[in-house]
């Protein structure tokens, strides 16, 4: 199982994390309507402090993460164990990392552009208006904040 691990369900779950999240609309506490990204905690978002700028959780991350890395090992296990052996290949494998290290490349990159803050966790409150599943090289819009009915704290 360990060969399982590291040749197959650690570059799954990086090529899943990349891939597929969820995005949210909210409405911060004195701040402006935001953009923010992560499935089941948001991790990054929209920086307030100049334009193109980001806003990275550092423990909203690595709980995504971990949460996308117990789904694949979940489906990996019962794969393996109750349906069909899985045979890894030296192919598998290398094309299987090759896109998880190239997935990563591209979220460096698109993390040294932008200005970035990067926090231990997000310290603000936040209504949600919208949000729903997409895959990360989808370009959502921002919603129109006028079609959204909002409540009074």
């Amino acid at each position: 199982m360990k060969q399982l691990i590291i040749k197959l369900v650690l570059p799954l779950a990086i090529i899943a994390f990349a891939l597929v999240t969820k995005w949210w609309y909210v409405l911060p506490d004195d701040a402006p309507d935001s953009m923010l990204l992560g499935f089941p905690l948001a991790f990054v978002g929209d920086g307030w402090f100049t334009s193109m700028s980001l806003q990275i959780f550092v423990v909203e991350f690595i709980i995504d993460y971990l949460c996308y890395f117990l789904l694949c090992f979940s489906i990996v296990f019962i794969v393996n164990k109750y349906i069909i052996k899985i045979k890894i290949t030296k192919i598998l494998v290398s094309t299987i990392w090759s896109l998880a290290i190239l997935l990563v490349c591209a979220w460096l990159m698109i993390f040294c552009v932008t200005e970035k803050q990067f926090k231990v966790t997000r310290d603000w409150k936040m209504q949600v208006l919208d949000g729903g599943f997409t895959f990360t090289i989808t370009n959502k819009s921002r919603p129109e904040l006028s079609n959204y009915e909002l409540k009074k704290h």
